[in-house]
């Protein structure tokens, strides 16, 4: 059984797997209160499902890019129980698992993060393999900028502020914007990414396992 934690942004979510079936989620927007939501959300996880932290085989946690509280926040509770439990951990870019949310299509797909004003934390993937793979490493660019890159139909997924909807909103004719709910960071994708990793055997070290942060850290809301 595994649990997924993410943290990345002001929007958190946690799921229970059982390789199978998602058995529990949730996804809310904190108020800056990371620290004192997490471990009683955590802790309502397991009342509701009745089940306990010596029933999970694993853990997966969103490494970001985010912010840098809020990452912290999350990749530190995800290392303490796998620790503490002895149970191996998986860390899960978090545009990965926006990028998990969206049907397959031969058009390309940017999952982004806002981070702050217009500016954005982005991936762009190809479906390769049956799946959405990524192209690059995660990159902070203006949303102005990203839309000068969009010379064919795309499909843009994650959080965006007003204006950075409004520029992109320009470029209407190839810039698709997918529906708000698929814009969210669910953290049952995150588990069925995470249970796959596993399943490989490639679990990280919970020693070494670190957040992704950009130059934009500072910006993105926690």
């Amino acid at each position: 059984m595994l649990l997924a934690i993410d943290t990345s942004t002001s929007w958190i979510s946690l799921a229970l797997y059982d390789g199978i079936s998602v058995l529990y989620e949730t996804t809310w927007q904190s108020q800056h209160h990371h620290t004192v939501e997490l471990a009683p959300a955590i802790d309502q996880l397991f009342e509701r499902t009745g089940t306990q932290p010596s029933d999970l085989t694993g853990i997966a946690v969103a490494i970001g890019p985010g912010s840098f509280t809020s990452l912290r926040i999350g990749v530190a509770a995800a290392k303490g129980l796998a620790l503490a439990l002895k149970i191996p951990l998986v860390g899960v870019p978090s545009l990965d698992i926006l990028a998990a949310a969206q049907p397959l299509d031969e058009i390309p797909l940017i999952a982004v993060l806002h981070a702050g004003r217009t500016r954005l934390a982005y991936i762009t993937y190809l479906v390769e393999g049956g799946a959405w793979q990524p192209q690059h490493e995660p990159a902070a660019i203006d949303a102005s900028d990203l839309v000068k890159t969009i010379a064919s139909p795309t499909l843009i997924a994650g959080e965006l502020s007003e204006e950075a909807r409004t520029v992109l909103g320009r470029r209407w004719k190839n810039a698709m914007i997918a529906p708000p709910a698929r814009c969210l960071r669910r953290a049952g994708y995150l588990a069925e990414i995470g249970w796959e990793r596993l399943m490989s055997d490639r679990a990280d070290d919970p020693f070494t396992l670190a957040p992704i942060y950009l130059s934009t850290v500072n910006t993105i809301p926690a």
